[in-house]
């Protein structure tokens, strides 16, 4: 069953401050990451496809299969066969391979793939961010970052300044 915004309780600080992050994260997690998987999937493209395109438009011809596998294995809970990925967008025109350097270069068509995609991204963005002041989510995703450190992970952004299916 699901609540619209509009249906939402309130409830005081301290019923609030005792929920276990973990459950709310994870439940926000699987939603999040479902409405983008369903949206990319109108493309017939998983989210590692979206990563690859986006590598790929982003920094155009500097990765190569083996330094974007590594980029990308921290964020896939898919045991994703990232030569297959590529593979798949040679196949579709949408990536090429350097003879020599091995590098990756998205092609026109793979950038107007990219582009729908993040469209559709975009609007599971818009979706997540209804009724949500843009100062609460900062201080969301600034509480969630303190979380990751204070676990032993990484609370900063990626070395790009960007997570890898961010949207862009």
């Amino acid at each position: 069953m699901s609540t619209r915004t509009e249906d939402l309780k309130e409830y005081s600080r301290e019923e609030l401050a005792a929920q276990p992050i973990g459950a709310w994260t994870g439940m926000a997690y699987r939603r999040v990451v479902g409405a983008i998987r369903a949206q990319l999937a109108v493309e017939d493209l998983t989210q590692p496809h979206w990563w690859t395109l986006n590598h790929a438009a982003g920094a155009p011809g500097t990765w190569t299969r083996p330094t974007l596998t590594e980029r990308l294995l921290p964020y896939d809970d898919l045991d994703t066969d990232f030569d297959a990925v590529y593979d798949d967008l040679v196949t579709r025109g949408w990536l090429t391979e350097d003879a020599t350097t091995r590098t990756m270069t998205l092609t026109e068509p793979g950038e107007a793939a990219r582009l729908r995609a993040r469209d559709r991204n975009l609007r599971v963005h818009h979706q997540a961010h209804e009724n949500i002041d843009l100062a609460d989510f900062v201080t969301t995703i600034n509480v969630l970052r303190r979380i990751v450190a204070n676990l032993g992970g990484d609370g900063n952004l990626g070395g790009d300044g960007n997570l890898p299916d961010n949207g862009k």
